[in-house]
């Protein structure tokens, strides 16, 4: 709680990275209910507008290196839950 804590997500991909590659970070509470996209990336970082996560995360990664990462600044408890990283290059997926 307070401290900027790392999501970390590494990739592998048998396709070369390109500015078609697209990541997608999702979070689903602890209590359960909807899932919510929370970050995109395409060619450039695209975080969330809305929510819980609004101005709280920022892109971490390098996807030239297999990075997908993000960080979220400022966690409280209650920002427990699943989170999702999903990452598309392609025609590898």
């Amino acid at each position: 709680v307070g401290e900027q804590v790392l999501l970390k997500c590494s990739f592998k991909s048998s396709s070369p990275i390109t500015e078609s590659l697209l990541v997608d970070w999702t979070y689903r509470p602890l209590t359960g209910g909807q899932m919510e996209t929370v970050f995109h990336y395409q060619s450039v970082p695209h975080p969330t507008t809305a929510g819980k996560f609004k101005d709280r995360i920022s892109w971490a990664g390098n996807v030239a290196n297999g990075d997908a990462s993000i960080a979220i600044q400022s966690p409280v408890l209650s920002d427990n839950g699943t989170f999702i990283c999903s990452v598309k290059n392609p025609p590898d997926v």
